[in-house]
């Protein structure tokens, strides 16, 4: 976890008050000062030219209909009634309430802004660059267990995109260190990343000493518990479908350290969210 400095251990100062050279030194990623405060973007998205944002607990009285206006004029918003599962619809069946049950948003033309929410799950926002269509995906460890990320790829495939041209960022999230689980949550993340699944099974120990070696999962002091970085995990899927490590990038932010910065449902056991969302830059 990289932190912002100083200023973010405590929930009553204001990492966002130091001077830029202090904040703003989280390798690909920039804070973007707008009236409304601050949102985090990926460099590798918005070199690109897809406008997105990471948005953090300070803008908790706006919804992604406000939201929107920060990142572009004219658009229309989309967003499912998130349960976390690994269903991915097209944008256009998620635009007005009752908000549609997935977990993943998929463009099917260009000005839709795809927006998911988290409280220590990951928002994942994938942009093309061959077409201009992007998705947006709410990603915990069901998520990475249902293969979600797959469902997405696949779905922007069908589009005309290719796993070439494909970005994707990973935005704050809780880290390894701060997100313990149980056995069987590990061994159905570890299912999910086997090369083949028609292969004859591994032996559950052989799984997770493998995710131990690639950092996804680590020790812990309790019995029959482990630590799991879910955005390595995300990451791994990307890279088993093709993508590269230039094609992704990860915020190095916890939502559980920063709690001036982000809501985290392990930290505080409250109901709060901060939204991400992504515009598609597709012809119609």
């Amino acid at each position: 976890m990289t932190s912002l400095g100083p200023a973010a251990e405590t929930d009553n100062q204001d990492p966002l008050a130091t001077p830029d050279t202090l904040f703003n030194q989280l390798k690909g990623w920039t804070w973007v000062g707008c009236y409304g405060g601050y949102y985090l973007q990926a460099d590798l998205l918005q070199k690109a030219g897809f406008e997105h944002g990471f948005f953090t607990r300070r803008w908790q009285d706006r919804g992604p209909d406000q939201l929107a206006g920060y990142l572009s004029a004219g658009i229309s918003v989309h967003r499912p009634q998130q349960v976390h599962g690994g269903k991915v619809l097209q944008a256009s069946q998620a635009n007005r309430p009752p908000w549609p049950e997935a977990d993943g948003l998929v463009s099917d033309r260009g000005g839709q802004s795809l927006w998911v929410c988290t409280a220590d799950c990951t928002p994942i926002l994938i942009a093309d660059q061959s077409t201009g269509h992007a998705a947006a995906c709410h990603v915990g460890w069901r998520g990475v267990a249902a293969k979600i990320l797959q469902e997405a790829l696949a779905k922007l495939e069908s589009r005309g995109a290719k796993i070439e041209t494909l970005l994707v960022a990973l935005g704050p999230a809780v880290s390894g260190s701060n997100y313990q689980i149980q056995v069987d949550v590990a061994e159905a993340v570890a299912k999910s990343l086997e090369a083949d699944p028609n292969n004859p099974p591994i032996q559950l120990e052989k799984r997770l000493s493998a995710l131990k070696e690639r950092g996804i999962l680590d020790a812990d002091k309790e019995p029959q518990r482990l630590r799991l970085d879910i955005r390595l995990a995300a990451a791994e899927q990307l890279k088993r479908a093709g993508l590269s490590s230039e094609q992704i990038s990860s915020c190095p932010l916890c939502t559980v350290a920063e709690p001036s910065l982000f809501y985290s449902w392990r930290r505080d056991h409250i109901k709060a969210v901060q939204w991400s969302g992504i515009v598609a830059q597709a012809e119609d």
